[in-house]
């Protein structure tokens, strides 16, 4: 691949899907800051020296920086981009204090912390109701849309609008999990228990076998002649079904960190962004369907990671709160300096992790191994 075509494939869709997520993020914590009285000095796009920028009639500096890995906000009364407060803060007049971040009520610094992670969801369940309502949905939850005439599911008596629950004891999310269950009939019934009007129906459906060509050879598949509501939706529909999606896919993806801290998955599912840099290049070349798709799984994913308890990431500044609450007074400077710096040891070595794994996902250490053997 060249240059430019690599560019143009990997790099811009790439560029792309994370200045969105980064400004939505951001965006949460300045849209919730200037409605809680806190002046915003910078609105960053990146980090390191400035590209280019402007200021507005507020006095915030809207920019785009050199290092396209992330964003901040810095409010007044912040030191640096991390959000660690500036030396002067207990000292500063009555007018700066009015609108310095530091010194609002304990609840509002919370909202403005916690902010930019629930931009990141409602912008996955507005993105995925904005695709469930102009196109389709690609991984259908196993609600029947069409029932095939004189097949075993309408024999068995299920009806459109049917959800499908369970088979043979396994249970069934999404359609592609009842093609699944229904694939490994084995010529006993299959037990299917499934939702109508919020009663729950258990049936004893019997699949038929039908013969299929699968390139030169033809395969015999069972099938029950059922097949999923795609969509498009209505509005209110593909709301509901946006916000519902998103939960899903935020229960999902705690599972899997779960797993991973467990040691149930391994760590090399991780990735930095050089994966994402692939992914999104990759993604982009099957159209707007499975960018939109993609764009919504990472957004989830950037506020989740946000949310872990670790100083220098929102969750971090949120569990200060939270002892800030029990307390009934802050840590002192050291102890949250102290958080600061494992903090950012922290991430830095996930970080480095991440981008090794993606290296070795991409074999470019094995290329480096071979070079020097």
């Amino acid at each position: 691949m060249g240059l430019i075509e690599g560019i143009g494939s990997y790099l811009i869709p790439f560029l792309i899907v994370l200045t969105v997520l980064v400004f939505v993020h951001e965006w949460g914590h300045f849209w919730v800051a200037r409605r809680c009285g806190v002046r915003v000095q910078v609105f960053s796009v990146g980090f390191g020296p400035e590209l280019f920028g402007k200021t507005d009639k507020h006095g915030t500096r809207w920019k785009f920086s050199l290092i396209p890995l992330g964003g901040y906000v810095k409010m007044f009364g912040d030191a640096n981009a991390a959000s660690m407060p500036d030396a002067e803060v207990g000292a500063m007049p009555e007018g700066d204090r009015a609108v310095s971040f530091y010194h609002k009520p304990l609840w509002k610094r919370a909202a403005i912390v916690a902010a930019g992670p629930m931009a990141n969801f409602i912008f996955a369940a507005i993105a995925l109701a904005i695709l469930f309502a102009t196109y389709q949905h690609p991984f259908p939850p196993a609600i029947v849309g069409v029932v095939q005439e004189g097949s075993p599911a309408e024999q068995a008596g299920i009806e459109p609008g049917d959800r499908i629950v369970e088979v043979d004891g396994r249970s069934i999310g999404r359609f592609v999990d009842l093609v699944g269950a229904v694939g490994a009939f084995d010529e006993a019934p299959l037990a299917v228990t499934l939702r109508r009007d919020g009663a729950t129906v258990d049936l004893a459906i019997t699949p038929d076998l039908v013969e299929i060509e699968q390139g030169d050879a033809v395969i015999t598949v069972p099938r029950i002649g059922v097949s999923p509501d795609v969509g498009p939706y209505s509005v209110p529909r593909a709301i509901g079904m946006g916000v519902v999606e998103t939960f899903a896919l935020v229960g999902l993806t705690i599972d899997a960190i779960g797993e991973i801290i467990v040691g149930e998955r391994g760590t090399d599912e991780l990735g930095g962004p050089i994966r994402i840099a692939q992914m999104s290049g990759d993604v982009a070349q099957f159209g707007i369907l499975a960018l939109i798709w993609f764009m919504a799984i990472l957004s989830i994913n950037l506020g989740l990671i946000n949310l872990l308890p670790i100083p220098v990431l929102d969750g971090g500044h949120l569990l200060f709160y939270a002892i800030e609450a029990v307390r009934g007074r802050p840590l002192g400077e050291r102890a949250q300096e102290l958080g600061f710096r494992l903090g950012v040891a922290f991430v830095l070595g996930l970080m480095i992790f991440a981008t090794w794994n993606d290296l070795v996902q991409l074999d470019v250490v094995a290329w480096f191994q071979n070079l020097i053997s």
